[in-house]
């Protein structure tokens, strides 16, 4: 048994998705959230500047006493897949997981992949995909719009704006006839319900964060690094800007209101 927290980190909110699918399944579990809401987003930034934020946020988490660190970045999991190896406690993040979510559950072997810019330009889903699967095409699409959108708590459907964002990045996959698409940043779950009247009730959405928590959670569970029963849980969110609206877009993500904190970072 282990009684320290799970470290998560995010560039700014998105990761909440993850932190809401381990709340669910294992729910006995402290958590400590980073979301580096003063640089957000990752995703348009250069390979170096992604891998010194991540190696900072994960420094963070490990001076909390975290006993495994989830990257619910989908650009740090792309841009810096190797970022983790040489942490002193086991390291996880999307891409593996839900490539492998994707695969199981395509019919049709066609995949889309929503990204940052910087998780597309990588490749690590095509590469992902191949290594499982090569005959399966994937068709990958940079969202560059999506983050902000989020951020600012533009999610609705309703929302002409949304409306026209992911309209106007999800025709080519819609052209494509995919089955199956991957939401390849954690952000991205937030705008299920926009991206379904588009691509149609019939398509699968694989939500990175839900597949990344499982198999952390699968981990602990069969390495015994859960925490004893009865340990008192518990949770705390740290951001890099002002918290003022944390609580407010938090709530959106986990459905139940939360109180951020923030840390006042020198960065090099």
């Amino acid at each position: 048994m282990d009684n320290r927290p799970i470290g998560v980190f995010d560039s700014g909110l998105g990761g909440l998705t993850a932190v809401k699918e381990l709340e669910k399944v294992l729910p006995g579990e402290s958590l400590v959230y980073f979301g580096d809401t003063g640089r957000v987003p990752y995703g348009t930034k250069g390979r170096e500047v992604i891998r010194r934020y991540a190696r900072q946020d994960m420094d963070f988490l490990l001076r909390h006493g975290v006993k495994a660190v989830l990257a619910a970045c989908g650009t740090v999991s792309s841009a810096a897949a190797d970022i983790g190896a040489g942490l002193p406690v086991p390291y996880f993040d999307v891409v593996a997981p839900t490539a492998r979510a994707a695969v199981r559950a395509t019919e049709n072997r066609r995949i889309g992949v929503l990204g940052t810019s910087a998780t597309i330009h990588s490749g690590s889903y095509v590469k992902a995909i191949g290594e499982l699967d090569g005959s399966i095409e994937v068709f990958p699409e940079a969202c560059p719009l999506f983050v902000p959108l989020v951020e600012n708590g533009c999610i609705s459907p309703e929302d002409e704006l949304v409306r026209i964002v992911v309209g106007r990045y999800l025709s080519p996959m819609r052209g494509a006839g995919v089955d199956t698409v991957i939401l390849g940043c954690t952000h991205y779950p937030l705008l299920s319900r926009a991206i379904e009247q588009v691509m149609g009730a019939k398509v699968t959405l694989i939500n990175s964060g839900r597949e990344a928590a499982h198999a952390l959670a699968a981990a602990l569970e069969e390495t015994g690094g859960l925490c004893a029963p009865g340990t008192k849980r518990r949770a705390e969110f740290y951001v890099t800007d002002a918290p003022e609206n944390f609580s407010t877009v938090a709530e959106l993500f986990l459905g139940h209101s939360v109180e951020g904190t923030r840390v006042d970072m020198t960065f090099d």
